[in-house]
């Protein structure tokens, strides 16, 4: 990990009490740091369009200060769409802190980005025992609705029992904005642009309703199509499809 006193953004502040300890300011060029991120490969969820690739510059890329995952319908190796999925399993997880990510979204019919967590045991457990925290979410058919979610064993969109909000931001694609979450042993909590969304509180130790008390991972990827994305078509002229994230901070209790 590169010094966390060199080449900071400006970034909001997080709550009293927490200490820097994972950071990608994106202050390079080139492919994301493979000290830091890992990628998904293929088709991998929800009858998804693209093809995820993996260390492909043309859909995850470095520079001016920000990384750019794009989405191209480009053919890639046969693939009709690609993009890019990555994240920190295998490199970096945590349980509880203060995460936080500066990002502009793409828009337009068939757009489906995502910052997001899930359980570091998913491989022994599974989804969705394993838990998932969804940061955001935005589908470009919606496109001022921003999504804030929680996906267990027992509150999942699968049983259409899943625990979450929304919010209205017009034009939100229009800007970078700043995107938090605060999880504790006793609640998640979401945040925009520093303002508090949504709470899910503790209401049990069994681990179907709360598996929250283990690591964690992060993802940032951007989706095309889908069971959810994808509900109202893809508009061919989205492509290609930009998602750019200018930083990703996770915090922990001092």
């Amino acid at each position: 990990m590169v010094s966390l006193l060199l080449g900071l953004s400006v970034a909001m502040a997080p709550p009293p009490g927490y200490k820097l300890v994972w950071f990608d300011d994106f202050n390079y060029k080139g492919l994301p740091n493979s000290k830091y991120w890992d990628y998904e490969t293929g088709f991998v969820r929800n009858d998804e369009k693209q093809f995820y690739t993996k260390a492909r510059a043309e859909n995850a890329y470095v520079s001016d200060g920000k990384l750019t995952i794009t989405a191209r319908k480009d053919n890639f190796e046969g693939h009709e769409v690609s993009s890019a999925s990555i994240h920190t399993n295998g490199k970096f997880d945590f349980k509880y802190g203060y995460i936080e990510v500066k990002a502009k979204i793409p828009t337009g019919r068939g757009t489906w980005p995502a910052i997001w967590t899930l359980g570091s045991n998913i491989g022994k457990a599974g989804w969705p025992m394993c838990g998932e925290i969804d940061i955001l979410e935005n589908v470009g058919y919606d496109p001022e609705k921003v999504h804030f979610n929680v996906h267990t064993k027992a509150y999942n969109h699968a049983i259409q029992t899943q625990k979450g909000t929304n919010i209205t931001v017009p034009k939100v694609w229009s800007d970078f904005h700043v995107y938090g979450l605060e999880w504790t042993d006793k609640y998640l909590r979401w945040y925009f642009d520093g303002k508090p969304v949504f709470d899910f509180r503790k209401e049990s130790t069994e681990a179907e309703k709360w598996p929250f008390d283990a690591n964690q991972y992060l993802i940032l990827n951007l989706a095309i199509g889908g069971g959810w994305g994808g509900q109202k078509g893809i508009d061919d002229s989205i492509f290609p499809s930009k998602y750019e994230v200018d930083y990703v901070r996770i915090y922990q209790k001092k």
